[in-house]
């Protein structure tokens, strides 16, 4: 069994012929590969390897200019917000939910991007139908555009079996004709510690060091496990951050609380404690934990604890303002 993975990730390997990609991707795509082998579907499991290796290599390709790890241009985006998990399960998908609820409710035009795996999506259920607009990129993969209420929603779609960190489009393949777009809400998807180990290419993309600068959102339960966690995803970062190729989470986002327990804030390693003084809250919803992300927009406590962080960042004005009522 060993040997015929193998094989698979040489597969993957070819198929990406001179690109070079992440060790992640290989591994991903031969077991993705192998899995098929053995369910009996999609025929050739190496051509299914190497058809996802094509497929990282072509998103690397598109995500690696010369310069690589200089600066790049977020223009167009409006203000941008990665938004990434600290831990497996944390909610990111809720965070970055309720940010776009938030502002559309504002009157503000918002383009909410899931760039996770379509089968491992928390925004799967986001939109009410999904939009007939695509864009291709690859044979494998697409775009779909579909609404959330009145915020714009774009998706991967894909053909393969998985999508690793390194398929994911690189930015500017995500941007759609709108104008003004005045806030872009990304939900990084893939595990923070993956999507952190490179932001030169793939999920990652979205932590580049660029103009106008990014505002990440770091997203952990109220947990020691979750801490420890989001310590290794900043631990993984830290290296492009001091070459000047990515920036570190702005700001510490928990779900599921309205304060630290206690012994909690002890678990936090020495680059996240100073975010643990300034974190924001989301409590506890009991319909939001069983349900996750609907098309129905979230439920106001959710909301209302995210304004005061908007508002500071000029995204809202001061009152938020916001209508349930408002036109569709």
């Amino acid at each position: 069994m060993a040997e015929f993975v193998a094989e698979l990730e040489r597969a993957a390997r070819a198929g990406a012929g001179q690109t070079r990609i992440d060790q992640v991707d290989l591994t991903e795509a031969a077991a993705a590969a192998a899995r098929c082998a053995a369910a009996g579907r999609d025929g050739d499991a190496g051509a299914v390897a190497a058809r996802m290796g094509g497929a990282a290599a072509a998103m690397t390709s598109l995500d690696l200019p010369p310069g690589a790890v200089e600066p790049v241009s977020w223009a167009g985006f409006g203000a941008l917000i990665p938004v990434v998990s600290g831990s497996p399960g944390a909610g990111a998908s809720v965070v970055a939910a309720a940010i776009a609820d938030l502002l559309q409710l504002a009157g503000r035009c918002v383009l909410l991007i899931d760039a996770a795996d379509p089968a491992r999506s928390g925004l799967a259920a986001a939109a009410e139908a999904e939009g007939p607009w695509t864009s291709p990129l690859t044979p494998d993969l697409s775009l779909r555009y579909s609404w959330r209420g009145q915020a714009l929603l774009a998706r991967l779609e894909s053909s393969l079996p998985v999508v690793t960190p390194g398929m994911v489009p690189a930015p500017p393949q995500w941007l759609p004709e709108v104008d003004p777009l005045h806030v872009t809400v990304v939900d990084v998807g893939h595990d923070g510690w993956r999507a952190a180990a490179s932001p030169l290419a793939g999920a990652g993309g979205w932590l580049r060091l660029g103009t106008p600068a990014q505002r990440p959102l770091l997203v952990v339960r109220p947990t020691r496990p979750s801490l420890r966690h989001a310590e290794q995803v900043l631990a993984r970062l830290e290296p492009w951050v001091n070459v000047g190729a990515a920036t570190y989470p702005y700001q510490l986002v928990v779900v599921g609380g309205k304060r630290w327990p206690a012994g909690v804030v002890g678990a936090a390693g020495r680059r996240l404690e100073p975010m643990t003084d300034t974190a924001v809250f989301l409590p506890h919803d009991d319909d939001v934990a069983i349900g996750g992300v609907t098309p129905e927009l979230l439920p106001d406590r959710l909301l209302d604890a995210l304004a005061p962080l908007l508002t500071r960042w000029n995204l809202l004005p001061p009152p938020a303002s916001r209508s349930r009522k408002a036109p569709r």
